[in-house]
């Protein structure tokens, strides 16, 4: 039984669901760009990882590959710039920044995959 999973019924938001994901305006903008991006047909699948530490949206070029990349939100940063991450497949971290807003519209995705 994996004790992380949380049942939500009727979508109900309380402070204490919300400390252990995205805010819906935080994901708004990662959703956002996850829409652009596969438009243009850099990225073509995401997924979610979730633990007590931290959230992560993965994104992946191609399904059966490891996630590209790692958009990923500290829920206890020991460094204010430190609370949202982008990492590549190993976890290194590429970028970071304290507003979530700002380091997605100033990453250049093209250059940051070479």
């Amino acid at each position: 039984m994996n004790r992380n999973l949380k049942l939500v019924i009727n979508n109900i938001y309380s402070e204490e669901n919300s400390q252990y994901f995205f805010e819906k305006d935080e994901l708004k903008i990662v959703l956002d760009l996850y829409a652009k991006m596969v438009s243009e047909g850099s990225w073509k699948d995401y997924g979610l990882n979730i633990s007590s530490k931290q959230v992560g949206f993965s994104v992946f070029k191609n399904a059966a590959e490891n996630a590209k990349y790692k958009i990923c939100k500290n829920f206890n940063p020991n460094n204010k710039n430190l609370k949202y991450l982008i990492t590549d497949s190993s976890g290194k971290i590429l970028k970071n920044s304290f507003d979530l807003k700002s380091l997605l519209k100033n990453t250049n995705w093209k250059k940051l995959s070479n």
